[in-house]
């Protein structure tokens, strides 16, 4: 079982990001659950959602303190609140900023990867929401789902030029992501 920690700001669409996880996996044939946790219920305050991916049925239904993948959408908690906490040595840490990794001074033995994915929403959306181009970015970086079945959970989700746009996103953080 994989596990995934989202971490963002209300409004960021962090809940979203994980529902759009557990159905694109589950459309590649995987089981998978999503949930949030939130503080503050307002717009701004932190958030965390969880994503738990398995070839075989989840049974567990706890948050997830040691995740083998990180996704962190606004790069202002890096250092205001413990985004690395808990991520396995051998994971994987996504986040969303210009800078390169080694610049961000994470506390974490896991791999970090960056991306812009604010600047590909910008150019894709007109809008500052970057949670599609982010979990493009992760389907690239991880392998662990397939970038077909995460625009097709977007395009359901999103129907119409709103869908194809963040389709395009995903597809474009897909492309630039190094895997």
């Amino acid at each position: 079982m994989k596990e995934i920690r989202i971490h963002g700001r209300g409004g960021q669409g962090v809940v979203t990001s994980a529902e759009l996880l557990a159905i694109a996996a589950f459309e590649d044939g995987k089981f998978s659950q999503a949930f949030p946790f939130f503080g503050f219920e307002r717009r701004g305050a932190p958030i965390v959602s969880f994503v738990r991916i398995s070839d075989s049925p989840i049974r567990l239904r706890s948050h997830i303190y040691n995740p083998d993948y990180l996704i962190v959408q606004d790069p202002t908690l890096v250092g205001v609140v413990e985004v690395t906490s808990g991520v396995r040595p051998d994971g994987m840490v996504i986040v969303n900023t210009e800078k390169e990794p080694e610049k961000l001074e994470l506390e974490a033995e896991a791999q970090v990867r960056t991306i812009n994915a604010t600047k590909i929403a910008m150019d894709v959306l007109g809008r500052p929401i970057m949670n599609t181009a982010l979990i493009g970015a992760f389907a690239r970086a991880t392998g662990e789902i397939s970038v077909e079945s995460i625009k097709h959970a977007v395009m359901n989700r999103f129907p119409g030029e709103m869908g194809e746009k963040n389709a395009e996103a995903v597809q474009k953080a897909y492309d630039m992501m190094r895997g």
